[in-house]
């Protein structure tokens, strides 16, 4: 009975995909459930599990080809196994057939099924890199999820030109790659972009992580980080001015009833914006929770389409990898974004006197089209009065 194998669907906003690479080919035994190949969106990559038991007798579409929703990828037959079965003996004695064909397929498998765990197999895959390329550095040399991020291609997939001693290499964007591109060029043409910038004293953030952190991370299981305060900071904000959290629509601006708060995240495969839904009903611990298992997700490539769908309002954290200072491009159809860098001791004037603090710098771009400055300026200020007053955070003031 052949089974066929189908695009899943894909989310309304996602037109298309791009198969990766098949990890079985014409004639494997696959199992149910076993995924066969990546499909990668603007957003996600998903998996595509084997509806059933049986062999692989048809691919339709290659790695790297375009497909939609539903389009027929591949043809599984579930009865191609106990046909091949039955055929095995004519050629060995009968009282061996435990020797026959299906045994080497488990006995040695392939680089790509054995030799690198599921998400180093996935990472590879987006890379667009064969397991074969890769030594691993586990166990029996298996290739772990760190091999994967750190291998690189050994080869171009398009030509590669030579000049002399200063070789070039040509490569495809990834489907991901491109469509930040495309929503960037889009932030920038569309939106009139203006930033603000302010400097926050972290001080009192960072002594109430001192005092409390090891008594949250008793009674929370997670980490006390700076996140969570900055989130809240923004919340403040954008309840406070309800325009920072609004949207353009054609001619209409729509005020968003709700709090979804988009966390830039560093990824493999490359910058995702993962949401916080209604952030404003979150508490700290919340927050950090679902940070840290974003964080997670991104890095394993486990994100959601509907995890990375939406968002009202976005927070980058350049400060992480140390940035200073930036302007950050506004995630549309949003018309704000936060951007946090590194906290780091300077000299401030505090009551005519030179004092050294932990400062860091808050840039806050946004759509002048409907945010004027008068919101846009005091709305960083209230973010930045929450962060030096937590009390307000918890008082609501």
């Amino acid at each position: 009975m052949l089974i066929e194998v189908k695009v899943p669907q894909l989310s309304e906003s996602v037109s298309e995909a791009t198969l990766v690479s098949w990890h079985k080919k014409e004639g494997d035994a696959v199992s149910r459930d076993e995924n066969l190949i990546d499909i990668e969106t603007d957003k996600v990559v998903l998996e595509t599990p084997a509806p059933a038991d049986g062999v692989l007798v048809k691919i339709v579409k290659q790695g790297g080809d375009s497909v939609t929703s539903g389009e027929l990828i591949a043809q599984i037959d579930t009865e191609a196994k106990a046909a091949a079965g039955a055929a095995a003996p004519a050629e060995k004695p009968a009282a061996a057939p435990a020797a026959t064909a299906p045994a080497p397929a488990t006995a040695a498998p392939t680089a790509a099924e054995g030799a690198a765990s599921p998400a180093a197999r996935k990472i590879l895959a987006e890379k667009g890199i064969a397991a074969d390329e890769v030594k691993g550095s586990g166990r029996g040399g298996r290739i772990t999820k760190e091999d994967a991020v750190a291998a690189q291609p050994k080869s171009a997939p398009a030509a590669q030109v030579v000049d002399g001693e200063r070789p070039e290499q040509r490569v495809p964007m990834t489907r991901l790659r491109a469509r930040i591109a495309e929503r960037l060029l889009q932030s920038k043409n569309e939106n009139a972009i203006l930033t603000t910038f302010n400097e926050v004293n972290m001080a009192p953030v960072m002594a109430l992580r001192k005092q409390y952190g090891e008594k949250f991370e008793k009674a929370h299981g997670v980490r006390l980080g700076f996140m969570g305060f900055f989130v809240k900071a923004a919340v403040a904000a954008l309840k406070k001015f309800p325009i920072l959290n609004a949207s353009v629509d054609g001619s209409d601006i729509v005020y968003h009833g709700y709090i979804d708060i988009g966390i830039a995240v560093g990824s493999p495969r490359g910058l995702v914006v993962p949401i916080l839904r209604d952030a404003d009903q979150m508490s700290i611990a919340d927050i950090e929770k679902k940070i840290a298992e974003f964080g997670n997700k991104a890095k394993d490539g486990k994100l959601t389409m509907e995890e990375l769908s939406g968002g009202t309002f976005s927070i980058s954290n350049g400060g992480v990898f140390g940035s200073m200072l930036s302007t950050p491009i506004i995630n549309p159809p949003q018309s704000a974004i936060l951007g946090i860098h590194a906290t780091k001791d300077r000299p401030v004037v505090e009551n005519g006197q030179i004092v050294i603090r932990p400062i860091n710098y808050l840039a806050m771009s946004y759509d002048h089209r409907i945010i004027d400055g008068r919101e846009a300026v005091l709305g960083l200020v209230t973010m930045k009065e929450a962060l030096e007053d937590p009390a307000r955070l918890i008082l609501d003031v």
